[in-house]
Formats: C-alpha cells, structure tokens, sequence
C-alpha cells in the first residue's frame, strides 16, 4: 500500500469534513466529534450530493441534498435508502494524515 500525505488532521474540524481532489476523483475525508479519521468517495449515491457539505454524526455523515444516511466505516447507505460508495484506508501518523489512494484506483479497475 502506498501512502499519499494529504495534511494534519488539525486541518479538518471536528465533526467536520475536507475534500480532497484525486487523479481518481474527489475524496471526502471527516473527522468524528471523537477524532476518528475516515475517507470516502464525495458524492451521494443518490443524485451526487456532495458528501463533505454534509451534517457529521456519530461515524456517519448526511447528504445535504437529500437527506440520506452515509455510513462513514463501510460507505454503505443506512436505513431504508440502497446504495453505496467506495471507502479509502486512512493512516495517521503524529497528527498528519495520508490516504491509500492506490486502493482507490484498484477497486475502480
């Protein structure tokens, strides 16, 4: 796995989010209100909702557009809603943050 700095995680409030532009597409990286770390694709499996403008709750984050429930851990739409996106590891080191994106361009193959 190959590792890609992409900041401090000071940089992302807590309870608050960051994109992150890709070679793959833009990546949505949160921070939970207890400083878990996770990265998803940034955009709704519904109509593409920009998941980072999203309400943050618990490990979870809601669309802004539409309301539905985003499973920060599995990526994974929550209740009665279907879908998913595709989650990317996370690795924090001190306070600084690195994506796997290599992992990212795998699962899109």
């Amino acid at each position: 796995m190959t590792w890609t700095a992409i900041g401090s995680i000071t940089d992302i409030p807590r309870r608050g989010a960051r994109c992150v532009n890709t070679p793959m597409g833009k990546i949505g990286v949160f921070r939970t209100a207890d400083d878990k770390v996770y990265a998803i694709e940034d955009h709704c499996p519904h109509k593409g909702g920009p998941l980072t403008q999203g309400i943050v709750h618990g490990a979870a984050v809601t669309c802004p557009l539409h309301n539905w429930v985003i499973s920060l851990e599995t990526g994974a739409a929550l209740g009665a809603d279907q879908g998913a996106v595709r989650t990317i590891p996370v690795k924090i080191d001190g306070d600084q943050l690195f994506l796997a994106l290599d992992e990212l361009a795998t699962k899109a193959a």
